[in-house]
Parts: structure tokens; sequence; C-alpha cells
């Protein structure tokens, strides 16, 4: 059985409770208050449940907050006495590094990756892609036409799926007018930001596949 004693504090979170003329409500859903006295039992333990799992949760990611901030500053003293020390850079100019453990079982990758946005080019990629899906048969190109439709689809907040289009560029079609399409696309491309995420891994064995260390709480 699992030691409970062993995890850490959760966040208090309090229940619902208002205090109106000296007697008590819980706030509902709606806005309104209802009497406490009036709350079913099953409601109360089950705002009690989630309430539990929410300071836990807020606990949680609190504490991989602070992981993150000290990995990152742990890196950077590493890498500011590494150049002090020995006039050694790790990584290239991007800033992508790798940091390995002496028996090469463990290791903490450092990535940034480029945030691309795309310009009104992408219009006349669009126009251009079009040209060659309505004169390609269906059956001849069916799967390119769902690409093309599942790329220029918006999502809930008016985003175009970047996967999908950056599959059409990985695709060897000859002609012109595509070629010219994925050129426009190209130029329509613009970097305006970049975000940077650590990844940590191990592995059983010197020559065993790498394993990274779940932090994602929808992969644990």
């Amino acid at each position: 059985m699992t030691d409970k004693t062993s995890r850490f504090e959760p966040h208090p979170v309090p229940p619902p409770t208002v205090l109106v003329d000296g007697k008590t409500y819980w706030r509902k859903a709606n806005g309104g208050l209802e009497p406490v006295e009036h709350v079913k039992a099953t409601d109360q333990l089950e705002d009690q449940t989630v309430r539990k799992i929410f300071g836990y949760a807020l606990a949680l990611s609190d504490q991989v907050s602070r992981f993150k901030a000290h990995t990152f500053e742990d890196l950077g003293d590493f890498d500011a006495l590494l150049a002090q020390e020995y006039g050694l850079t790790k990584g290239g100019a991007k800033g992508n590094r790798t940091y390995t453990s002496f028996d090469g079982m463990m290791r903490v990758s450092v990535r940034v990756a480029d945030l691309i946005d795309f310009g009104p080019g992408l219009q006349i990629a669009k126009a251009l892609i079009d040209e060659c899906i309505n004169e390609w048969a269906a059956e001849a190109r069916s799967e390119i036409r769902a690409i093309v439709t599942r790329a220029f689809n918006t999502d809930r907040e008016g985003q175009i799926n970047r996967s999908e289009i950056f599959g059409l560029l990985r695709h060897d079609i000859t002609e012109p007018r595509w070629v010219e399409a994925m050129r426009a696309l190209r130029e329509a491309m613009r970097v305006i930001g970049s975000k940077t995420y650590v990844r940590i891994e191990h592995r059983d064995a010197p020559d065993g596949p790498w394993s990274a260390v779940t932090i994602d709480l929808a992969r644990a």
C-alpha cells in the first residue's frame, strides 16, 4: 500500500463557503447561494475530493516550476564554470546542448526550437496548391488532397496546422506549380521567437535505447 505520509503537502483549497448574516452558504456554479445544510452529502464529498486533488496538483505544478528553474540554473552554472576554467563551450550557436553522466546512462538535453509563423505569402502558396489539386485526379492524389485540407483548416484559435504544413514540404512532387507553391510556402515562414526546453533521459545499458523521464501527467 502506498505510504501517503511521504507525499508533499498540498496547497489548501477551502470549500466554496460564503457567510451571510451569520449563516453559512455554498456558492453554486451559477453564482447563486445554497444553505450548507441543503447541500447533499454526496455533493460535499465530491467537492472535497476535487479540492483535495486540485491542492496536490497546484503543489506539484509549483514543484515542477521550481525544478525547471533549478535545472536551467544548474546547467547555466556548469556552462559558466566550463567557460571560465577551461575555455570550453557546450553545444552550438543555436543553443542546443547535451550533458551526459560519466557512465553514459543518463543525459540531460537542452533544445531550442524556433517559433514559426506565416506571413501573407501563405495565401499565395495556398492558391497555387489549390490549382494543382483541382487539376489532379482526386483518386490519384487523394492523400495529398487530405493533407492540404488538414493543413489549411484552422483550429479553435484560428491557427493553421503547422505540422501538416511542414508535411507538404516533404512531398517530392516536381510539377512546376507545386514547386513554386512550396517556394512560396518557405518564403512565407518567419521566425517570431524561440522556446527552450529540457529533456531528461536514461537507459539500462551503455548500448540500450534512451527512455525519457516522465514529467508529463498524461504520459506518466
